[in-house]
């Protein structure tokens, strides 16, 4: 048994070196080659010799390439020429199973997808292959698929379409990409030798891509130095979005992981996508917070200056001006609605950040502006009511002369 062992090997070697001394011919000319390298129904012989050689001969070329002797240095061109059609040939052998792969998938045809995945595979670990299949698929390469995505998310009312219908349209879409990627994971799972390298790629291209293609559309960051106007929701509504947006992305992340990703750092790339956006975020809080606040005044003022219309020839008739307006009476319902600002700025503030010490510090910071927020409130309030009472000082003043010159007058 040792000595047909032997035999074999020996063969084999033959072979190898009569297959080498083929390739090893006129640079580019790879129409004197065995028929083994034409054969479709040897191909996967073909392409494991192929690479044996082509290791050989790279090696010898790389051991070769220091060494000034003669003999060594004409080796080595020879087999710098085999190491060219070698390299020719693979490049060739490859599209050709790329080819046939892809007849196959049309087909469906999985065991003859397997069978060239299989192959493939000794050509850089299959990563032509793995990356071909995944770039291939139709939630990539369909404009239609890209096109319908931000219509499912913001329907009909486009980019004013409000947070909630936005969270709506991100869960139905999500879900519709978490079930293709489910499906493909089963034709992956029986076709590529290495699965979990394919669902990594596939994963990571669906985040990159699919994904990052609806939030560039999405969250589309406002100016700070030209707001958009409170009526169109200010920079709250961005705020908003960006809050859902990011809560249904990190949910997608997290069944994209119960399905399959292989290696791929599924929280770190969720992560990347929003990092711009988080890192100027503690910024648009602020603003929005300071928008708001700006807008309820103005509104109150609005309401005082009416209020004051409609019944200042009445109290020109009393006698009276007393000014009773919301902004200068201090009211809960004002400071309620300050507070809760506040709190849903936290709870975005607390869904963006996990770190600790980053939450501590931007908590700190918001609640820092619910602290000036309502003592400027409070202060203009208590302006108000010292003025209020300073008029009614002064006209209770005027009416006590008034009355104590009527009755000497009278007297």
């Amino acid at each position: 048994q040792s000595a047909e062992s032997q035999r074999e090997t020996a063969s084999q070697t033959i072979d190898l070196i009569k297959y080498l001394m083929e390739f090893n011919s006129t640079p580019g000319d790879l129409m004197e080659l065995s028929p083994l390298f034409s054969d479709d129904s040897r191909v996967a012989e073909a392409a494991s010799i192929a690479q044996k050689l082509r290791s050989f001969a790279e090696e010898d070329v790389g051991r070769h390439g220091v060494t000034s002797a003669v003999g060594s240095a004409n080796a080595s061109r020879g087999l710098e020429v085999a190491v060219a059609n070698l390299q020719e040939y693979c490049n060739e052998l490859e599209n050709r199973l790329l080819s046939r792969f892809d007849t196959a998938s049309q087909r469906r045809e999985l065991s003859t997808m397997a069978e060239c995945a299989k192959i493939l595979s000794q050509f850089n670990r299959g990563t032509s292959a793995m990356q071909h299949y995944v770039a291939t698929r139709p939630m990539f390469i369909d404009v239609e698929i890209m096109n319908t995505d931000i219509q499912v998310v913001l329907g009909d009312d486009g980019p004013q379409a409000d947070s909630s219908s936005i969270a709506e349209g991100l869960s139905i879409l999500y879900k519709e990409i978490a079930d293709t990627v489910r499906k493909e994971a089963t034709t992956i799972m029986a076709v590529f030798p290495s699965p979990n390298e394919v669902m990594s790629i596939l994963v990571q291209r669906v985040l990159e891509q699919r994904v990052t293609a609806i939030l560039d559309k999405l969250l589309i960051r406002p100016s700070l130095a030209s707001l958009p106007p409170v009526e169109e929701g200010g920079l709250l509504h961005y705020l908003r979005v960006l809050s859902v947006a990011y809560d249904k992305t990190e949910e997608l992340a997290k069944e994209l992981q119960s399905i399959g990703c292989g290696d791929l750092d599924i929280e770190g790339l969720t992560e990347s996508i929003y990092v711009s956006h988080k890192d100027e975020y503690t910024e648009f809080e602020h603003a929005s917070l300071r928008q708001l606040y700006q807008s309820k005044m103005a509104e109150l003022r609005a309401e005082a200056k009416q209020q004051s219309e409609s019944t200042g020839s009445i109290g020109r008739a009393k006698g009276a001006s007393l000014n009773t307006s919301p902004q200068q009476l201090i009211s809960v319902t004002v400071v309620t609605e300050f507070v809760r600002w506040n709190e849903e700025a936290i709870s975005r503030c607390t869904l963006l950040f996990s770190q600790p010490t980053t939450v501590a510090a931007n908590v700190r910071s918001i609640f820092a502006c619910l602290l000036d927020q309502v003592s400027q409130y409070l202060t203009v309030g208590l302006d108000g009511a010292r003025e209020s009472l300073n008029e009614a000082a002064a006209m209770r003043d005027r009416y006590v002369i008034g009355t104590s010159v009527s009755r000497r007058v009278a007297a």
